[in-house]
C-alpha cells in the first residue's frame, strides 16, 4: 500500500512539473505572438488557440499535484471545532465524495475524448487542430487526480496523514 501511495505521489509530482512547463511554454508563446503581431506586423495563426488549449491542459494535468501539496483553498473552521475522530470522518466523507465526482468526470471525459477521436473532430480555426489531442488532458488529469484521492483516503485510514492537516492539539480553544 505504501508503494502505491509513493507511486501516485511521484506521478502527481511529475504532473506538477509537466503543468509548470506547459505554463512556461504558454508564456513564451504569448511573447512570441506579441513580437510577431506588433513588432513584425504579421498575423499569427496558431498561437492563441495553442495557448488556450495548453493552459486548460495545464490546469487538468496539474490538479493531482495541487491535491498532493494541499494547494487548494481549504476552509478548516468547522474541523477546528471537532474532535479528532469527527475530523477523520469528515475528511473521509469529503474525500470519498470528491473521488466519486472525479470518477464521473473521468468516465465522461474518456467518452468525450473518444468521440472526438473517432469522429476526427477539428477546431473551426484556420489551424484546424485535431480536438482529441487537447481533449485528452481532461480524462488523463482526472484519472491521476482520482488515483491521488484514493492514495489520500488510504493515508487517512492508515493514520499516515492527519485529517485536514490538523493534529489533535489543533483546536479553536488552543488558538484563542
Amino acid at each position: 500500500m505504501k508503494k502505491y501511495i509513493q507511486f501516485v505521489a511521484n506521478t502527481s509530482k511529475l504532473c506538477g512539473i509537466v503543468s509548470a512547463l506547459m505554463i512556461l511554454l504558454s508564456v513564451l508563446i504569448v511573447c512570441q505572438m506579441v513580437w510577431i503581431r506588433y513588432v513584425l506586423e504579421e498575423s499569427s495563426i496558431w498561437q492563441t488557440e495553442f495557448v488556450t488549449y495548453l493552459l486548460i491542459s495545464a490546469t487538468f494535468i496539474g490538479s493531482p499535484y495541487v491535491l498532493l501539496t494541499r494547494g487548494h483553498v481549504n476552509v478548516d473552521l468547522l474541523p477546528l471545532y471537532l474532535k479528532q475522530h469527527w475530523r477523520l470522518r469528515m475528511a473521509l466523507f469529503a474525500s470519498v465524495v470528491s473521488l466519486a465526482f472525479c470518477l464521473i468526470i473521468t468516465y465522461t471525459g474518456y467518452e468525450f475524448w473518444y468521440e472526438a477521436w473517432e469522429a476526427n473532430w477539428k477546431s473551426d480555426s484556420i489551424w484546424e487542430v485535431r480536438l482529441w489531442i487537447p481533449y485528452f488532458s481532461l480524462p488523463f488529469g482526472f484519472t491521476i487526480l482520482s488515483l491521488q484521492y484514493i492514495a489520500d483516503i488510504l493515508s487517512l485510514l492508515n493514520g499516515d496523514e492527519m485529517p485536514f492537516g490538523l493534529s489533535a492539539e489543533d483546536t479553536m480553544e488552543s488558538t484563542t
